[in-house]
């Protein structure tokens, strides 16, 4: 199964409210590792240099400090599209957590706005 494919089964498989997830991937050609991490330094890939998995991909859902959803997929995409071949693992899904902002001193424009934004 292409990558971009089985990323977005695992995306489509968890609740709506997962927050983000923790993925490992692997290539099948050692030889192409250079290459692959071109492509894959656009989601900030961690390079997992003592095990057998090559990268570790963070995926934020709606907020947070990691790789939006849909850029990993087109990463994932590239890397398809070049060709090269690999497995993906999930590791570990955070659900049901919940974005803080300050809001301290900000006019309720500002506040409504913000509301409108998350609400979609």
């Amino acid at each position: 199964m292409p990558l971009a494919d089985e990323f977005q089964s695992i995306v489509d498989s968890l609740p709506d409210d997962w927050s983000d997830l923790e993925l490992e991937l692997r290539i099948r050609d050692v030889s192409r590792y250079i290459e692959t991490a071109t492509y894959l330094v656009t989601c900030n890939a961690q390079p997992l240099s003592k095990s057998e998995w090559h990268w570790r991909l963070l995926v934020a859902h709606r907020f947070g400090h990691a790789a939006a959803a849909p850029v990993v997929h087109g990463t994932l995409k590239l890397l398809d599209n070049a060709e090269i071949e690999g497995e993906l693992v999930l590791r570990e899904v955070r659900a049901g957590r919940v974005e803080v902002t300050q809001m301290w001193g900000r006019p309720e424009s500002v506040r409504e706005e913000f509301r409108k934004l998350r609400a979609q």
